[in-house]
């Protein structure tokens, strides 16, 4: 079982209900009078303000979780919105108050710089950033978006006489029978476009209060603004053009050939949408498991296979109870998510398994997010536990979707686990592709506030045939232009995506390692993980013997090593 952890500052009551604003305000209050005359005074400060904003953080990730798990229900929902409404426009004033009081005071300067430059960094960032008035509309933002996924969670279809969530739909585009897969995936497409108009609504207000933000922190758009925010410090926007022009070049062309030979295999002219996922060779369709149970077990074996420390640190979340909500279900909101909570040092993991072998690649992936999690659960400053760069964070998942390709044989026959690899890395010559047409898509968007509706359908389809594979659209073509509301990135963290491209790059280099030695490239990675963010991205990736780059030389580099695995492992 996880032990329960006891924090280094005693500070905060080990009884707070941190959910609620009054019995935080005292503790925030006491800090933000509290006289720093030395080094020490500023550490011990450190200590105690990171136990306390655990102890909110907590609060509100639990809530949110408790609202992602039953968006259908007004209590659950209410107290999440409570605490949208009355505690966190509260801590984020109190939060910069805390910020400044440290920026100005000259004992700052005197901590040992190995220990607390990133932190120095993030927190006069965080100062020069901050505007009162963008408070407000950040609120109205996270409102937003959980209107965005109530929406997301009530979409059902009736299909084969069964009341069914889109996601449990996806099982049916691997069904052989041809006309079942087009049934499902014209009736869930309808469902989404039912929809859209209320989406482009939520997604409208979303672009004009996005836009204030920026205004009002001195920006000339949102995206000059995200990059700061989201402390990018490593690279630029031209960063994030490269790496689309080296997918382009290097994967896309790949795409569109693994599309063309599933087309011949199937002895259509072209694909359509609902030929994509079922076997060419007219075998059955992969089925992992038959209930999360079952993925939990099978996961764990995996991992105790992998490396023992990994497996026993899977099994400490199973035995603690409440570390996973993993069925689709209605009320449900879309997609999967690992979430720390951060008083208990406990994570929980979010999914919509409906026994595909995207399921086991999902469970893997926030499994890694989990293991980031508490390989850096000792670490006694919130920011360096809660803030690690989401490029080196994703890393941490990408990686045992890769290193697990020798366990497969824990869900599968011998010969099924080398289908479910093949899978996977052909999966990879979309999702890079689609991360580039995402990443692309929001730099459209967000340096061209003001647009209309029509203009940034236009924008959609010509970023999305830039990187789009060889499919035929016709007579879709108003499902295709609203594709990316799918996306739920677009809607609550506006520009996280290329992350997961950088990502990538790195766990292919990971996985690279680990063909070569398993034992130190696992060695490397749980060393780097234990940092946290505690370093700066570049160091990250150099703890873990990789390097930080995406540029087109490093993408076509590591694209020819999938390639290669391509040739080597038949479909």
């Amino acid at each position: 079982m996880l032990a329960s952890f006891t924090p280094a500052s005693k500070f905060v009551p080990a009884t707070l209900d941190a959910a609620r604003w009054e019995n935080l305000a005292p503790l925030y209050a006491e800090l933000i009078k509290r006289e720093l005359r030395s080094k020490a005074d500023v550490e011990a400060f450190l200590l105690d303000r990171s136990e306390l904003d655990a102890a909110a953080s907590e609060a509100g990730s639990q809530l949110e979780i408790n609202m992602t798990c039953a968006t259908n229900d007004v209590a659950i929902k209410s107290a999440y919105m409570a605490f949208v409404d009355d505690v966190e426009p509260k801590l984020k004033e109190v939060s910069f108050e805390l910020d400044r009081k440290l920026v100005q005071c000259p004992f700052l300067a005197e901590l040992d710089q190995s220990r607390y430059a990133v932190l120095v960094r993030d927190l006069r960032s965080a100062v020069e950033l901050f505007r009162p008035e963008n408070i407000a509309l950040e609120t109205e933002l996270t409102k937003l978006n959980t209107e965005y996924q109530e929406l997301s969670g009530k979409m059902t279809v009736t299909f084969q006489g069964q009341e069914r969530t889109l996601q449990q739909m996806g099982k049916f585009q691997e069904e052989l029978d041809r006309s079942v897969r087009e049934d499902a995936w014209r009736l869930t497409a309808a469902r989404r476009f039912t929809d859209r108009e209320a989406m482009d609504e939520i997604f409208d207000k979303m672009m004009v209060l996005r836009q204030s933000v920026a205004v009002n922190a001195g920006f000339k758009d949102y995206r000059d603004y995200a990059f700061k925010a989201r402390r990018r410090f490593d690279y630029t926007a031209a960063d994030c053009d490269n790496f689309a022009s080296g997918v382009e070049m290097s994967v896309v062309p790949t795409l569109r050939r693994l599309h063309a030979e599933r087309s011949r295999a199937m002895g259509l002219a072209k694909v359509r949408p609902w030929d994509l996922s079922v076997d060419v060779k007219g075998r059955q369709p992969l089925r992992p498991f038959e209930n999360s149970g079952e993925l939990l077990s099978r996961t764990s074996r995996l991992f105790h296979r992998m490396d023992v420390s990994l497996g026993r640190m899977f099994d400490s979340m199973q035995t603690a109870g409440g570390c996973f909500d993993l069925d689709s279900r209605t009320g449900k909101a879309p997609g999967g998510y690992q979430s720390m909570l951060h008083r208990q040092r406990k994570p929980f993991i979010f999914m919509n398994a409906v026994g595909v072998q995207r399921d086991v690649d999902t469970m893997v992936h926030e499994a890694g997010h989990a293991f980031h999690s508490l390989l850096c659960r000792d670490e006694n400053l919130l920011a360096y536990r809660a803030e690690i760069p989401l490029e080196f964070c994703e890393v941490a998942s990408m990686s045992m979707e890769l290193t697990s390709y020798p366990y497969l044989n824990e869900f599968y026959s011998a010969e099924d686990a080398v289908r479910a690899r093949r899978v996977h890395m052909e999966s990879l010559a979309t999702i890079l592709p689609w991360i580039a047409t995402i990443d692309q898509f929001q730099h459209w968007l967000y340096t061209n506030p003001g647009h209309s509706r029509a203009d940034r359908s236009q924008a959609w389809r010509s970023i999305h045939t830039r990187f789009g594979g060889d499919l035929d659209w016709s007579g879709l073509e108003e499902y295709r232009e609203s594709l990316w509301h799918r996306q739920l990135h677009l809607f609550s963290s506006p520009f996280y995506y290329i992350e997961y491209g950088i990502a990538q790059l790195g766990a292919l280099q990971l996985y690279g390692r680990y063909k070569r030695d398993a034992g130190v490239a696992i060695r490397d990675y749980k060393a780097a993980l234990s940092l946290g963010g505690s370093k700066p991205l570049p160091e990250l990736f150099k703890a873990a013997g990789l390097r930080f780059d995406f540029s087109a030389p490093t993408i076509a580099q590591s694209w020819g090593e999938v390639e290669r695995e391509l040739e080597s492992t038949p479909a």
